[in-house]
């Protein structure tokens, strides 16, 4: 088995090393952007049906091709992308998309916009597809292919990788393979950068969380705007006040956060956080580059 297969219980333990935010904040925290429509399962697409998960009818599957939960996913980039890109742009802050390269292809005025922006880009895969099932060869493929749409249709490539359904056992390796990424996110085991070796190469994953997302509201977690707002709160104000500074990344899909009544929460937590100088809101990489820089590779 790959070193960096091998499951770690202990991590930083009780003394997490310091990371040195800029400025001398207390937590960096990510607002982590899902630009998946038109990359999800579709019958026009070749699949059996079409996908079902985080719409708002979900708990009510359907064979076949579902018009409706197709449409609901065209919300996503006809109308919920425009107002959270509105409320990032009047809160002067920045975010990541974290895109499927067949969505990019799809949404060329989501693209125009991506380029003239602050924001940066991590890959979402090339679509929605479980990367276990893949063979090796054709899930080198996938990555590749999805490194490509995005040097295409955004004119950069990818600063970091995180698979729509989790990794496979190859994954990592061939990210490291394909090079040119900053970091990946196939984690959810710490709240600050760690280093991998994999194949001999130092790599750094960044942390990713599914506790502070907004899908949430699809699943049952959470219902109103009040709670998606006091969850992120909460979130920063025990993360600030421990004495370890932390990360915290916060998941945005275009067709949960973009209705009006959870973007309410949003703008309200975007208001909150403009009181807060120790919280360090930035980009993915600018995490990664400022570890990389504070906390280089351990040499072998």
């Amino acid at each position: 088995m790959s070193a960096h297969l091998t499951r770690d219980f202990r991590g930083y333990g009780p003394t997490p090393p310091d990371p040195q935010w800029p400025g001398g904040a207390k937590l960096a925290l990510n607002f982590v952007v899902n630009i998946e429509e038109g990359s999800e399962p579709s019958v026009p697409d070749g699949d059996a049906a079409s996908e079902q998960g985080l719409v708002e009818a979900g708990g009510d599957p359907i064979p076949g091709r579902n018009l409706a939960a197709e449409t609901m996913f065209e919300y996503g980039s006809r109308v919920g992308f425009w107002r959270i890109a509105r409320l990032f742009a009047e809160a002067g802050v920045p975010a990541t998309a974290m895109a499927c390269g067949l969505a990019l292809e799809r949404n060329p005025e989501i693209c125009d916009w991506l380029r003239a922006s602050d924001w940066d880009a991590c890959a979402h895969g090339w679509r929605w597809e479980h990367h276990r099932l893949l063979g090796r060869e054709e899930e080198a493929e996938r990555i590749a292919r999805t490194v490509a749409a995005f040097e295409r249709c955004l004119g950069v490539p990818p600063a970091g990788w995180y698979c729509r359904y989790g990794p496979s056992l190859a994954t990592r390796e061939l990210v490291v393979a394909q090079g040119g990424f900053l970091y990946d996110s196939d984690a959810y085991n710490d709240e600050l950068p760690y280093w991998v070796a994999v194949n001999g190469a130092q790599h750094l994953v960044l942390p990713y969380s599914l506790s502070t997302n907004d899908a949430k509201f699809m699943r049952g977690g959470i219902a109103t705007a009040g709670q998606f707002f006091e969850m992120l709160r909460d979130s920063v104000e025990m993360l600030c006040a421990e004495p370890h500074p932390k990360m915290l990344s916060v998941g945005l899909h275009l067709r949960i956060a973009g209705h009006p009544a959870r973007a309410a929460g949003l703008k309200r937590f975007l208001d909150y956080l403009a009181g807060r100088p120790d919280v360090w809101v930035c980009r993915r990489s600018d995490i990664a580059r400022h570890w990389r820089e504070t906390h280089p590779a351990p040499r072998p």
